[in-house]
Order: structure tokens, then sequence, then C-alpha cells
């Protein structure tokens, strides 16, 4: 016989906690083994979405409490809270990762936006011609302050848990968007110290022996810093087109949740890239700014809007 509404509602809070089977999703699910009245019960828990309803919007940030300062650096500040704003809620851990950017730009605004999202193919000649020429454009007006902090030596040097310095140098510290303790979300960050090698685009097989060298000792101080993981566990990948142009390696546990950050289109495996570069007809100068490369890019950024759109209208003009 079915339940009435109050008779299923009765049910959560009689639910006695045996173990924890699994969590995923970055954390923000977990499925519990228990019991309810003498008779074993799972319990998946996972978060709601958030309202976005105005009002709701309005108060968001007064709704948030026990706000921990995870780091800082020039304009991004990272952040745990709890969303519960009752009197009980110093107790209990936090529950939201807020990244904030201040002042942020119009670039930031179109990235965090929701926008159509295109595929495009960027051939050798697109890339030189006019991918290459918006990079150079972007790198000089002081987008990478805050990374060129880091390598400097300015900020966020207590997280910086992996050094090598040199030409050839490179160094590893958590990511912004990691909570720095639900391990099947881990996500690092490994970035070169060389100012010569923007993106993906600028490998040549002259840097294989290096990408090797670097791939391994990667692995190697993640898994002596969170000693629970084995190399197999950990993922590595490269975007293109990234964010920031300055050649910089992700690092993640394998279980985490495949977004948009790690799809087709977006993410590149090492691995793939230096057996991909290593493999390539040609001299020490042949590398990946000779083959083309197909991706995805939101219609709101100046790739489109400024490269591949204009190019798309003069292909349509032409046939």
């Amino acid at each position: 016989m079915a339940l009435s509404t109050s008779e299923a509602e009765a049910l959560i809070p009689q639910f006695r906690l045996e173990r924890l089977l699994n969590q995923d999703q970055a954390g923000r699910r977990i499925s519990l083994l228990g019991s309810i009245q003498s008779k074993p019960a799972i319990l998946i828990a996972e978060r709601a979405a958030f309202s976005i309803q105005a009002n709701h919007l309005e108060n968001f940030n007064a709704s948030v409490s026990n706000v921990q300062n995870l780091g800082a650096n020039d304009i991004y500040f990272w952040f745990l809270a709890r969303a519960a704003s009752d009197s009980n809620s110093s107790n209990q851990p936090a529950d939201l990762k807020l990244n904030l950017i201040h002042p942020c730009t119009e670039k930031h605004i179109k990235k965090y936006s929701q926008q159509g999202i295109r595929l495009v193919s960027e051939t050798p000649e697109i890339y030189k011609d006019h991918v290459r020429p918006y990079i150079e454009k972007q790198r000089g007006e002081g987008r990478l302050d805050w990374i060129f902090n880091i390598i400097e030596g300015r900020t966020e040097q207590e997280d910086v848990f992996y050094r090598e310095h040199g030409e050839e140098g490179f160094l590893v510290l958590p990511d912004l968007n990691w909570d720095r303790k639900t391990m099947t979300s881990l996500h690092l960050l490994g970035l070169v110290e060389r100012r010569d090698i923007w993106s993906v685009r600028d490998l040549q097989k002259r840097h294989v022996t290096w990408l090797k060298h670097m791939r391994e000792k990667l692995l190697e101080a993640t898994v002596k810093l969170y000693p629970e993981l084995e190399k197999d566990q950990l993922k590595l990948y490269v975007h293109y087109q990234p964010t920031y142009h300055h050649f910089h390696i992700h690092i993640v546990h394998v279980a985490l949740e495949a977004g948009a950050t790690q799809a087709t289109g977006k993410a590149l495996g090492l691995e793939n890239v230096i057996s991909q570069v290593e493999n390539m007809a040609g001299t020490e100068s042949a590398g990946m700014a000779d083959v083309s490369l197909t991706y995805t890019i939101g219609e709101a950024s100046e790739l489109w809007t400024d490269i591949f759109q204009p190019l798309k209208s003069c292909l349509s003009v032409e046939s």
C-alpha cells in the first residue's frame, strides 16, 4: 500500500546511518547505507540547484556565513562558506566554495555569462595569421599578472608544494576551483616558469624530454603530498583554447566529474599531446603549430566575434 505524503516524509528522520557508500559529483552527492525500522535502506543526498528568483539572488550574499578566505592573488579571491544562516551554522562544515573576481572586466562577464557554443577548426594558417596575434594582444594587457605573481614569488607561495627553478622550471599548487579537502575532486595546477610557451601550440619535438620529465615530477609530487593517492588515479591535461595563455597543466583525480572543462573540444590529454609531438615527422622545430585543432568556443568570446565568425562569413560569401 502506498504511503501518504506525511508518512513518506517521516521516513527520512528515521534513517540510521551504517556507512558511507560513495561520494561523487565533485563531492556534491553522497550515497549512504543505513536502515529504517530495522530494514536496510540507501539514502542518496544531492545538493539542490540554486534558486534564481530575484529576491533570493538579491539576498544571496547576506545568507552566506562563516566565510573563510583560502587565498587571494591580484583580482582573484577564493573562500569556503556556509549557506545556512541559522545560529548553529558555526558548528557545521562549509558547504559553499566561493570564487570572487574583483574588480572584474568585460571579458570576465562574457566568460561567465550563458551563451551559445560553436565548434571551430583552427588550421595552422588561421593560427598564424589570426589567433596568435590575438593571443599576443591578450598577453600584453596585464591579464597574466596573477600568474607572474606566483612565478616570481609574490603571492600564494605557501600553497606551492613542489618547484624546480631554471629555464625548464615549473611549480605545482592547488587550483582555485578545488575546495582543498574533497580528494575525489582534487584539482592542481602545474605552471611553467618559462614565458616562451603560451599554449599547446608552442610545443615542439625539442620539448618532449622536458614534457616527460615534468609529467613524472607532477605525478610524484602529488602522490607524495597526498599518500592516499596512486599515480594511476591522476589525470593530466591541457586546455586549448586555455583561459589564460601561459602554458600550464591540470592535474585532477580520475573520479572528478568530467564537465565542460574536461570535454572533447576543450581538454587534451597530456600523454596524447606528448605522443603526438614525439612522433611527428620533421626536425626538432616541428610541433603543434603545424596541425589543425578543433575546439569549442563561446559566442560571446572575442575568438568567435573577432576571428571565426568573420572567417565563416567570408567562406559563406565565397561559396
